[in-house]
């Protein structure tokens, strides 16, 4: 009886082949200076800013009415002379202290209640029901309740921006703790966090961007319920803020004063978006590869 003795395959011969640097064409391609100029986020927004304030500029010389429409040029000499005074600067110092009250207090309340939301069975009832009642509720439509609660003063705008934060930075903040993947869940578990340190630790890194998209709807829509509120019923404690300007303004019929004072909503707006909110998104969630 014979054995087949199975054939070995072939073994091929090793070598190293050394690869010729690769020089035929480079391997960075320089940008022209235009092609750089306009890759820059801020070149493009000044580019649009100054279409829309030379398109404005024409409308109101169109409509050669400065009493319904003041020139761009008119309103940046009432916003230069604003400022020069000290008389903007210090509506807006009013404005911010209240706005920046009301808004931690809200951004304190929300994460309270998101905390208890992801801790407990009636802590998400609780967040559920109040959500489904209060966040479909304009904040100006509180400020009569609020007026006879607190008077005119400082309170009644801090409740009213109070309620324009909470509830949306309160489901968007319970919306990314709902995202967060279970591996990190269980990694936290498996570590033993429990309570306020999981929600901190685990939670909240996981659901930030959520969580600013939240921040940056409430601090929009906090500031725009203090221009309104102060446009209702005036001053706080005799000190009347930008919204106050605003209003003063227009009774004395000083339009280019109103355009005024509404860029400077505008520009606070766009300073608190590009300095604050951007370099936050910039140090944080881009940083740790969670947003694009």
């Amino acid at each position: 009886m014979s054995t087949l003795t199975p054939p070995i395959p072939p073994v091929r011969p090793e070598y190293e082949r050394t690869l010729e640097p690769f020089t035929e064409v480079p391997l960075e391609r320089v940008l022209p200076w235009p092609a750089r100029i306009w890759a820059q986020p801020g070149v493009r927004k000044g580019l649009i800013l100054v279409v829309i304030a030379v398109l404005w500029e024409l409308a109101a010389r169109w409509q050669d009415n400065d009493l319904l429409l003041p020139t761009f040029t008119a309103t940046a000499r009432a916003l230069f002379e604003g400022l020069a005074s000290g008389e903007l600067i210090e509506k807006v110092r009013i404005s911010l202290a209240v706005l920046l009250q009301g808004y931690l207090a809200g951004v304190l309340l929300a994460f309270a209640l998101t905390t208890l939301a992801v801790s407990t069975q009636i802590g998400r009832d609780l967040l559920d029901t109040l959500t489904s009642m209060f966040n479909p509720l304009p904040a100006i439509a509180l400020l009569p309740l609020a007026l006879l609660w607190f008077g005119l003063g400082r309170g009644s705008l801090v409740f009213v921006l109070i309620h324009s934060v909470l509830w949306p930075l309160a489901l968007n903040t319970y919306a990314g703790f709902q995202g967060v993947p279970e591996t990190l869940r269980m990694a936290g578990r498996n570590y033993g966090l429990k309570g306020l340190r999981y929600v901190l630790q685990i939670l909240v890194p996981a659901a930030l961007p959520s969580i600013l998209s939240g921040l940056k709807i409430g601090w929009a829509f906090a500031w725009r319920t203090l221009i309104a509120a102060e446009l209702v019923f005036g001053a706080s404690s005799g000190k009347g803020g930008l919204g106050w300007y605003i209003f003063q303004n227009r009774n004395e019929l000083y339009t280019d004063r109103v355009f005024a004072g509404l860029a400077m909503v505008v520009l606070i707006g766009l300073l608190v978006e590009s300095l604050g909110f951007k370099t936050l998104e910039r140090l944080t969630v881009r940083r740790w590869g969670q947003q694009r």
